[in-house]
């Protein structure tokens, strides 16, 4: 057998362990494996030559603490007392943390000492002779440093043409840097510390692949290659600063060639090109969003015309027929169905920008705020629904009831965006839009309203942030939604004025901006209906609507916001009576009489009436057996237009 020699770990061990120590004794670099308890476990050679440690000191299990107290005997720390210093290295190590030093022996030579965790079972480090590497550095540092002494003191002029240049790289937007062949560093500007954190008096110690991140700097890779080789190259990318970040970027590489055409380097210069990508996003949106408005006014004319047809022909239909049965069953469902299509080409209407305004000067604080606390009690116990209003007064020039529907349409999106626990925040606030800001959102420059919806939902992709505002697109499940409501927001918001901007990542949740023209408070601020309500178009109050039926619940509430209505709605009794119980100043209870589970209509009108909970109650109904009984409860029958149900309001009060 071949004798193991003395410094091994392998002795009396077997074949395969004295091969890996074999192995091992053939590196450059020391190696030692300490365990859990700081006791070794393997090491090489080298380890032993770099850090002149006698032979008979290492033997598996020799304690780590060992190790230091022999270093700290012969001075290699330096005049640290010699407890102290042992205690706080050995507490050190204990913590197992991934440490990469340099220190300097008292034979001047120089290692770096790389420490990794192994997991459970203690840490691994590295020991790396790197004398020569900084003796070289410095020998050109060094050389550097007399270089440009010669030169300060042989040209002043150059001296402070370097100064100005300096502070003009510094001053621009931009990053500017210069780096070498070998891809290292020579010159990098301010820019590079304000991003990233680095030393511009140290570009030797940059590392692109450190500063960008394996990923970026993998996709970058080959546009440095062509540089390298001698192409000029442009091209953009993503980057995240250590503010946590992320930008868009433009980079350009300029080769730096020798008098024979040798290239040595590159010039480096990038721009944040964020706001500018924006912009352009939003400037394409807006443009598209304006040829299907154009699109969607003009089928919304059409249409209108073939309803009026439709639903004229179908109501003369069953006036001339009052008595047959048969008339009345198939003309009914038709005007249904038409009236619902008319309530599409409302809401294509007000996406073309096409509805007439009933605009005013409005508080938008208040607004916000009386809209906050009218959606709270429809919104899940889970979620958190908060207004900031601010101290500043926001005043616009708006239809208050369109924004309310806006704000309200909004709030219940970010609802169903926001499963389990969440909170959902309303801001209203001042800002003056500069030229920049105002040309990425197509608005003229000076003071703005801004009033923001921000949740904590799923958020959206680019493709879907790409079409949010196109009619009758949703994510929502079938039947859940007719894919209008973003796109009445948008509508309203452009015929007023303003502009709409939607930032959203997955997972990172969505925040709605409404830019809409500042103005100033009138002179004599008109009285509010009633507490929490804001000033604009002629209000009646809070109307709770019931009804199990999606669409025809969809219907009716349009009718009863254009009655002037605040609308609020449930899908059955239980929800209803959730809703009363909550919420104080129902103005009207408008509740369908048949629907799902143990509460249908005729039993939660009569209990809102006793409670007390709503002024005045209405039911509709197609169709409910024993409805001749109804003496006591006010009905309405379906199908009904606006005007009736404004007529059968009216006869509440009477």
């Amino acid at each position: 057998m071949t004798a193991t020699p003395p410094s091994s770990p392998a002795d009396g061990g077997s074949w395969r362990q004295q091969t890996l120590q074999a192995g091992l004794d053939l590196l450059d670099q020391g190696l030692t494996v300490f365990d859990a308890s700081l006791h070794l476990v393997a090491w090489n050679r080298a380890f032993l030559e770099l850090l002149s440690f006698p032979p008979e000191m290492t033997r598996i299990g020799a304690p780590f603490e060992d190790f230091i107290r022999y270093n700290a005997r012969r001075g290699e720390y330096g005049d640290e007392p010699e407890d102290e210093a042992v205690r706080r290295r050995v507490d050190l190590a204990l913590k197992f943390l991934p440490h990469d030093i340099e220190r300097t022996r008292p034979d001047g030579r120089i290692l770096r000492i790389t420490g990794q965790p192994l997991p459970g079972h203690g840490f691994v480090t590295l020991y790396s002779d790197v004398t020569e590497q900084r003796r070289t550095e410095q020998a050109l540092r060094q050389a550097n440093l007399e270089l440009e002494s010669r030169v300060r003191s042989r040209t002043a002029e150059l001296q402070r043409s370097e100064q100005q240049m300096r502070l003009v790289t510094d001053s621009i937007p931009a990053l500017v840097a210069y780096f070498r062949r070998d891809r290292g560093y020579e010159y990098i500007n301010r820019g590079y510390q304000d991003w990233f954190g680095l030393d511009p008096k140290r570009p030797e110690r940059v590392s692109a692949r450190a500063f960008l991140g394996p990923e970026v700097y993998e996709g970058i890779k080959p546009n440095v290659k062509r540089a390298l080789a001698g192409e000029s190259v442009t091209f953009d990318y993503e980057l995240h600063t250590i503010q946590g970040e992320t930008l868009s970027v433009r980079t350009t590489l300029i080769p730096d060639r020798t008098a024979d055409g040798e290239v040595v380097g590159c010039f480096e210069l990038t721009f944040d090109v964020t706001e500018q990508k924006r912009s352009q996003a939003l400037i394409e949106r807006a443009q598209k969003m304006e040829a299907m408005g154009q699109l969607a006014g003009g089928l919304a004319h059409d249409f209108n015309n073939i309803l009026t047809v439709i639903i004229g022909n179908l109501a003369a239909l069953g006036d001339a027929r009052p008595q047959d049965q048969l008339v009345s069953e198939f003309t009914q469902p038709a005007v249904a169905a038409a009236r619902r299509g008319a309530e599409l080409i409302r809401g294509l209407m007000t996406f073309a920008r096409q509805q007439p305004l009933q605009a005013a000067a409005v508080d938008v604080g208040a607004l916000v705020s009386s809209v906050v606390r009218l959606v709270r009690p429809a919104l899940p116990a889970c979620l958190t629904l908060q207004a900031h209003a601010g101290d500043d007064a926001a005043w616009t020039w708006v239809d208050a009831t369109q924004l309310e529907n806006a704000l309200v349409n909004l709030i219940l999106n970010a609802r169903d965006a926001t499963p389990g626990s969440g909170r959902i925040d309303v801001r209203a606030r001042c800002s003056d839009l500069d030229g920049p800001r105002a040309r990425a959102l197509q608005l003229q420059t000076g003071p703005h309203v801004c009033i923001e919806v921000q949740d904590q939902g799923v958020g959206m992709d680019a493709a879907t942030l790409a079409r949010v505002f196109e009619p009758f697109f949703t994510t929502k499940r079938h039947g859940s939604g007719t894919g209008l409501g973003m796109a009445m927001v948008y509508g309203f918001v452009r015929q007023s004025g303003g502009a709409v901007d939607v930032r959203s990542a997955p997972g990172q949740g969505t925040t709605v901006s409404l830019w809409l023209p500042a103005t100033e408070a009138p002179a004599e601020l008109p009285a509010l209906d009633e507490p929490g309500h804001v000033p604009g178009s002629a209000r009646r109050g809070v109307a709770l609507l019931v009804e199990d039926d999606g669409d025809v619940r969809k219907v009716v509430r349009r009718s009863l916001l254009d009655l002037g209505f605040a609308v609020i709605e449930a899908a059955n009794g239980h929800e209803a009576q959730e809703i009363l119980a909550q919420m104080s100043g129902i103005t009207l209870l408008l509740s369908d009489i048949m629907m799902p589970g143990e509460i249908d209509g005729r039993a939660l009108a009569r209990q809102a009436r006793e409670r007390g909970q709503a002024q005045q109650v209405l039911l509709m109904s197609g169709y409910a057996p024993g409805i001749d009984t109804l003496t006591d409860l006010p009905l309405l029958a379906k199908p009904f237009t606006t005007s009736e149900l404004a007529a059968a309001i009216e006869e509440l009060t009477v």
